[in-house]
């Protein structure tokens, strides 16, 4: 099965999966701000890592057999999100953004700012080492979705890129273009 069409079907079920609390899709005050949701673990193997904003650790160890975390474990704005060896996490964000992060990877969820009737809404997410594949959401086509990574800034616009961070920080970006129908 090609990569992108997993990440497809992933994404459809993202967007219909995901509801967040009223306050996480708009632009909270800055209190409010790590608290509010924007995503959530759609499916983990292996150990995934999350380190809150906040210095608090949270890692979730599952069994070699696939099975998933608790549906619905949230992420949130300031968080990083680690994988070990031999695993991998699928991450859905309130905006249908949908991530594949593979074994050994390291992501962090810098800015997240969202409004579905908006048109300024943005987002920063640094992909610091691993392999990366994703379907942009809504933030790409109403605002700025932009990736940091170590040789540097991306902005997205509404494409399906596929990014590895090597160890050295060098980086591979290509687009994947599904066949028409």
């Amino acid at each position: 099965m090609r990569p992108w069409k997993v990440l497809s079907a992933v994404a459809v079920a993202a967007v219909f999966a995901f509801v967040a609390p009223a306050g996480a899709q708009t632009a909270p005050t800055p209190a409010r701000a790590l608290a509010s949701p924007i995503g959530k673990v759609l499916t983990a193997v292996g150990t995934v890592s999350v380190e809150r904003a906040n210095a608090a650790a949270v890692q979730a160890s599952v069994s070699s057999g696939g099975a998933a975390l608790r549906e619905g474990d949230l992420v949130y704005r300031g968080d990083v999100i680690a994988t070990g060896a031999d695993s991998k996490v699928s991450l859905v964000f309130a905006d249908g953004t949908a991530f594949n992060v593979s074994s050994n990877a390291r992501m962090e969820l810098n800015e997240f700012v969202y409004n579905p009737d908006g048109k300024s809404n943005s987002s920063m997410f640094n992909l610091v080492r691993g392999t990366f594949t994703f379907v942009a959401g809504k933030i790409a086509k109403t605002g700025s979705m932009r990736l940091d990574t170590p040789a540097a800034t991306m902005g997205i616009r509404g494409t399906t890129p596929h990014v590895i961070v090597n160890e050295d920080g060098t980086v591979k970006f290509s687009t994947l273009v599904e066949e028409k129908r």
